[in-house]
This record gives C-alpha cells, structure tokens and sequence, in this order.
C-alpha cells in the first residue's frame, strides 16, 4: 500500500494544532494531527467520519 495523502483541515490557521485527514486503506478514514502527523493515527469508517463531520456541522448552525 502507497503512503496517504494527508489533507490538513481547510479551518487550520498556521501552526502545529491541525487535524490532517486521508484515506488510510481501502474503507478507512485516518486522523492525525500537525504536532506528529506519523504517530498517533486514529482509523475510522467513512461512514462514521462522515456522521462526526455531519454533528459537528449541524452544532456549529447551532451557536
């Protein structure tokens, strides 16, 4: 398997607090951050990806 192509959130300013996002394997979703983009990596299931990034959007219309 070829190395993901880690997307950096489009809501991250300059600087080591960015959430970094790619298709990790086929199905998963893979999460890791700016501070150690190759350390810690959380997986996760395009559909439940897609469902935190659907709360996280309707709790923003919210405020």
């Amino acid at each position: 398997m070829s190395a993901p192509a880690w997307q950096k959130s489009s809501y991250c300013a300059q600087g080591n607090s960015c959430v970094h996002v790619a298709t990790y394997a086929p199905g998963t979703v893979g999460l890791t951050e700016t501070g150690d983009p190759t350390g810690a990596i959380l997986r996760t299931t395009p559909t439940a990806w897609a469902a935190l990034v659907r709360t996280i959007k309707e709790s923003r219309t919210r405020d």
